[in-house]
C-alpha cells in the first residue's frame, strides 16, 4: 500500500484482546506513543501497553480548590475589614470562623470547574482525531479492538520515508488488517 501524503496514520483491527496488546507493544517498542486502543470492553493491559500513565486532571482540581478557598477568604476578609467594616455586637471585624462555610462553597466550585475545563484542556478537547473520524473504524460492530497510531509522533518517520508505518508496524500487527488514516 503506497503511502499518500499528509496520511495520519495506520488504523489496524483485531479480532482478540491479546493480538491488540501484542500490537500495541509493538508499536510502543518502535518508538510509537500518539496512539489509542478501542475496545468493546475495559483491556487493562491495553492501556499498560500504550503507555499510559497517570493524569494531572487530580493536580489541576487541587490547584483551583485551593484558588477558590483563597479567593473567598481574601474576598470576605476584605469586605470586613475595609470596605464595609460593621460593628455587630460589639464584635471584631476579623471574624474568621464566619468566612468558613463560603470558603468551602467556593472551594467546591472552583475544584468542579477547574477539574472539567482541566479535563477538556488536557485531553485537547474539543476535536477530533483523524482516527477517530476515519471512515474504515467499525463504528457499528462491537467485538472488534481498533488501534490507531499516528505517524506524526516520531521524528525519524520522514527520514525512514514513511515506508515503516506501512511495513514495520503492520508486519507486526499480526491477525489484525492495516488501513492508512487520510
Amino acid at each position: 500500500m503506497p503511502i499518500i501524503e499528509g496520511t495520519y496514520g495506520l488504523l489496524a483491527e483485531f479480532e482478540t484482546p491479546s493480538q491488540l496488546v501484542r500490537a500495541a507493544e509493538n508499536a510502543y517498542a518502535a518508538g510509537y506513543r500518539r496512539m489509542d486502543c478501542y475496545t468493546p470492553y475495559p483491556v487493562e493491559e491495553a492501556a499498560e501497553a500504550i503507555g499510559f500513565h497517570k493524569n494531572e486532571v487530580s493536580l489541576v482540581c487541587l490547584i483551583g480548590g485551593l484558588l477558590g478557598v483563597a479567593a473567598m477568604f481574601s474576598l470576605e476578609t476584605w469586605i470586613s475589614l475595609w470596605a464595609y467594616p460593621l460593628n455587630i455586637a460589639g464584635r471584631p471585624y476579623f471574624s474568621w470562623p464566619a468566612f468558613v462555610v463560603p470558603a468551602y462553597e467556593w472551594t467546591i466550585l472552583f475544584a468542579g470547574l477547574s477539574a472539567a475545563f482541566g479535563m477538556l484542556a488536557l485531553n485537547g478537547l474539543p476535536g477530533l482525531s483523524p482516527g477517530i473520524q476515519c471512515a474504515e473504524l467499525p463504528h457499528g460492530r462491537d467485538q472488534r479492538q481498533v488501534l490507531p497510531v499516528s505517524r506524526s509522533d516520531r521524528s525519524e518517520i520522514r527520514s525512514r520515508r514513511d515506508a515503516d508505518i506501512s511495513r514495520g508496524l503492520r508486519a507486526g500487527f499480526s491477525g489484525g488488517g492495516g488501513v492508512l488514516i487520510p
